[in-house]
């Protein structure tokens, strides 16, 4: 914890390379909650490259019993948390350093270093939590060689793991054993990780193409094995694609994973040891929905995958985050796309990601938070693993991925890995190495301006404009960017902007595309690169206006400024053969009408304000009742396009944001979508709800998803029929239900609408599942985030903290509550009277004292505060500020806040 005014800003600029460095590390622990033991031992040398200067080895709540240079005592000094060596051996020769130090890992709440989870250790070192298990250069450049010996009471403790590979393992004295880990690659620290505990493994045995043979482990408490198969089925996919996509092997005698269920993150990718949340591990279908069976997929996907992309090459600094994490979010969609195999099922994976780019990534780039891809400074790492480093991160390699193709993006990655394997290393380095390998495409000849999208924040604009002449037959498309100022970030220069395109004729059908000076026409699509302010492009041999089709698969991560008809997005709903497009024509008709009812009571703040009846014009309502009764759409597309945008989304589309009136209009809209189509969401239910034996392959669980959705507007339509047969039935599929989807669907439907069945259907779900804490999570989430009715949200909200099941220092279940409520629930946090941002402020000081990193998280729930209309832009104002003022603040925290109050 820190203290006002001792936070530090620490910026990319100032990178030196350290001035010692670390060969090989051997560590000794004996393990105990109260006070472990930690023995390191390391050969050290100086890094003859910079100036000679102490070694200053990093460190936070250890108790320090010993230092040794070569088997001797020396001098040392404190400053601050660090270790200061002054008097080392002179010259090259390497060294011993030799240090001893104890901890407290029960008493760690920060779940940060080494800590204690219901009676088994476990390690979170990313970023900088190695300190808190010993004095060391605590940075990612810094890689060595790791043996690690553990000990501990057997009977407690019976499972000891670490990286690497087992090399030694006996009993000794007193009930007490031993194993011995190595780790055959060198690594930077923050991926060491230890656990020990009473585990139970489900184990596999594969043999990859080169013949080689792995034994791969998932270790869960005991009684949790049998919820383990997916995840392993999970990781022998991601095993197998790596090696066949790209050429990447495991490169140990195994691979372990460990689920914990106190974790900050979702998961971890310490090397050969990756610590997972037990979210994304634990899924059978009476416990898991199919949203939580394609997470495990991507997530252990995700961390398999940094495999390489994290683990053999790393980061220089953290500035460098999103080389291993955009990287890998990108290797993580793209195996999920390889394994949805269909056209649909590929399109409604893309449309999913870039539904969260947009709803959570593009706000950020619009606040005051807002950082590059390459953030140039930070006062706190922990605060700066976001979406824009992960999603947009991805984006950027996607459209280097795009600009050099799939087999040129292959080589790209070959020659990455050859020129840096086994280093630590920069953004620069790896663009550079997809460029070098493509030396005739885009990339390399735009690489310095391409490369502006890890230096420039903010979400570029992209305006279209078109012209149709019908004496030449020919249609100009001008595209115009622009990128507004970001805090710290006044003047921006043009991006590379990759743009797929396509035109729609009259019918709607595909247009082969000419452009002005070429022979023929070519396809019915293609990807034009914008790299100027503003470019014109004139196509030919066009016989009547056409119809855009802009901005393909997202094929960048922009806004699109285009002054569609709405007879042209009915257009594009109906016929463009982009699925992405497609849906997005919806969206745009959607925002468009919600924006119009929302601006309709402009100067009435609140919910109070007057709304029209039937705000969705039947020239809408249509075009949704084609796409429920399209005979050859998935249902998961349809269940997509079906969907209304989200209240976030519509807020970040406005100068001035009435959270209540957003709500009460996105309300209205669902509520008459619900009524129009009710005859075909009653033959949607009928003709999707029975999915038979459960699998959660893309089809079913498309078919799954509509059915939830059609079983959800029922309720809605009821409601406002005074019908009780369909709570009725969503009831009774409640309690029949063969799989958690379906049942928490039936549940959801039940608690959105309003039901009175509602009470009694969470009563019988909380006691079937109370003994399972993740189901658990779920129903404390569902209520946190239910709409607010008669203002009971935020009551709701304090009543489940009071709940006998609620435990704040459980990150998952301070997130199912805290989190639902503050940030899945706008309508009932953002309250006129400001309670709801008071309930903020006291659970994110609350937090902070236990844990900063979760605590930081929930600050960022009113990043956008001053984008709100009065009273709550006043309100949400001063609970910031009262979080500022407290003395005694986290850097993480600290941060946060500062960093909103002077947006």
């Amino acid at each position: 914890m820190m203290r006002e005014g001792q936070a530090t800003a620490i910026h990319r600029a100032d990178y030196a390379a350290p001035a010692y460095w670390i060969d090989t590390v051997d560590l000794t622990f004996d393990l105990d909650p109260a006070k472990t033991r930690v023995l390191n031992k390391m050969r050290v040398r100086r890094n003859s490259g910079v100036p000679a200067a102490p070694l200053r080895l990093h460190g936070d709540e250890l108790n320090l019993a010993r230092v040794l240079v070569n088997g001797a005592g020396t001098s040392f000094k404190m400053e601050g948390s660090c270790l200061v060596l002054e008097n080392l051996p002179e010259g090259d020769a390497p060294f011993d350093l030799e240090i001893f130090t104890t901890c407290c890992p029960a008493k760690n709440t920060q779940l940060s270093g080494l800590y204690v989870s219901q009676g088994t250790f476990f390690t979170q070192c990313e970023a900088e939590g190695f300190r808190r298990i010993t004095y060391f250069l605590d940075r990612p450049d810094v890689m060595a060689s790791y043996t690690v010996l553990l000990r501990a009471d057997k009977a407690q403790y019976p499972v000891l793991l670490s990286n690497g590979n087992l090399i030694e393992q006996g009993e000794l004295e007193d009930g007490r054993h031993f194993a011995r880990w190595n780790d055959p690659h060198k690594k930077p620290c923050y991926l060491f990780a230890l656990v020990a505990g009473k585990l139970v493994a489900r184990e596999q045995r594969i043999r990859a193409r080169s013949g080689t043979d792995h034994l791969l482990q998932i270790y869960v408490r005991p009684g949790d094995l049998e919820k383990t198969e997916h995840a392993m089925n999970s990781l022998m996919a991601s095993i197998a694609w790596d090696e066949a996509r790209f050429g990447l092997p495991l490169d140990l005698e195994r691979f372990m994973i460990v689920a914990t269920s106190d974790f900050n993150m979702g998961a971890m990718e310490n090397k050969g040891l990756n610590i997972f949340n037990t979210k994304y591990v634990l899924a059978s279908q009476a416990t898991a929905t199919d949203v939580d069976f394609a997470n495990i997929e991507s997530v252990v996907g995700h961390e398999y995958f940094h495999n390489w992309t994290g683990n053999r090459v790393t980061c220089r600094d953290w500035f460098q985050l999103s080389l291993k994490e955009g990287l890998t979010v990108f290797r993580d969609q793209e195996f999920s796309l390889d394994l949805a195999g269909s056209p649909s099922a590929r399109a409604v994976k893309r449309i999913e990601d870039v539904r969260v780019l947009r709803t959570v990534q593009f706000p950020e780039d619009a606040g005051p938070m807002a950082h590059p891809v390459r953030p140039d400074s930070y006062v706190e790492i922990n605060n700066f693993y976001t979406v824009t480093i992960y999603e947009k991160g991805a984006e950027v390699v996607r459209m280097q991925h795009t600009l050099v193709g799939r087999e040129g993006f292959a080589k790209g990655m070959k020659l990455y890995f050859e020129r840096h394997d086994g280093q630590a290393v920069t953004c620069d380095d790896f663009a550079q190495a997809i460029a070098d390998a493509n030396p005739e495409s885009d990339l390399a000849r735009l690489l310095p301006q391409f490369k502006r999208w890890y230096s420039q924040a903010g979400t570029p604009r992209v305006r279209a404009v078109g012209a149709y002449d019908a004496a030449t037959r020919s249609y100009r498309l001008t595209l115009s960017q622009s990128l507004a100022p970001t805090p710290g970030q006044a003047e921006k220069l043009p991006m590379v902007i990759p743009v797929a395109l396509g035109l729609l004729d009259a019918n709607g059908q595909p247009i082969a595309l000419q452009l002005e000076g070429e022979a023929a026409p070519g396809a019915a699509d293609r990807t034009v690169v914008l790299t100027e302010p503003s470019h014109s492009y004139t196509f030919v041999n066009i016989d009547s206006a056409p119809v855009p089709s802009l901005l393909r698969g997202f094929s960048a991560p922009v806004h699109l400024d285009i002054d569609y008809t709405d007879d042209e997005l009915l257009a594009l709903l109906a016929h463009d053969t982009d699925a992405f497009n497609r849906w997005e024509a919806g969206q745009r008709l959607a925002l468009r009408i919600a924006i119009n009812a929302i601006a309709a009571g402009a100067g009435d703040t609140g919910a109070a304000a007057p709304i029209a009846p039937d705000l969705l014009p039947e020239s809408f309502i249509a075009a949704m009742r084609d796409v429920l009764r399209h005979p050859t759409l998935d249902a998961a597309f349809k269940e997509l396009v079906l969907a209304l945008p989200s209240e976030g989304y519509i807020a970040e589309q406005l100068d001035v944001v009435d959270p209540q009136r957003i709500h009460a209009v996105r309300e209205a809209l669902r509520t008459q979508l619900a009524t129009a189509l009710r005859p075909e969401w009653e033959a949607a239910w009928e003709q999707h709800h029975d999915t038979g034996a459960y699998r959660p392959d893309a089809l079913s669980s498309g078919r799954r998803a509509l059915a939830g959705m059609a079983l959800s507007m029922l309720c809605v339509a009821a409601r406002e029929s005074g019908d009780t047969v369909w709570p009725g039935r969503a009831y009774q599929r409640f309690k029949d239900a063969g799989n958690m989807t379906d049942r928490f669907n039936a549940l959801s439907a039940l608690v959105v609408s309003g039901q009175p069945l509602a009470e009694q259907a969470l009563a019988r779900f909380h006691a079937m599942f109370k003994d399972d804490a993740l189901v658990l999570d779920k129903w404390f989430a569902l209520q946190a985030g239910a709409p607010d009715r008669g203002g009971q949200a935020l009551a709701t909200a304090k009543a489940l903290l009071a709940h006998p099941d609620f435990s704040l220092k459980n990150p998952n279940r301070a997130r199912s509550v805290i989190f639902s409520y503050c940030n899945a629930n706008p309508g009932g946090f953002h309250r006129a009277d400001g309670a709801g941002y008071a309930f903020w402020a006291d659970r994110v000081l609350e937090l902070d004292a236990i844990n900063p990193q979760v605590a930081a998280r929930l600050a960022r729930s009113l990043d956008r505060w001053s984008k709100l209309a009065e009273p709550y832009r006043s309100a949400a104002r001063q609970a910031i500020e009262r979080v500022a003022a407290r003395p005694a603040l986290s850097n993480d925290v600290r941060e946060v806040v500062t960093r909103a109050l002077a947006d």
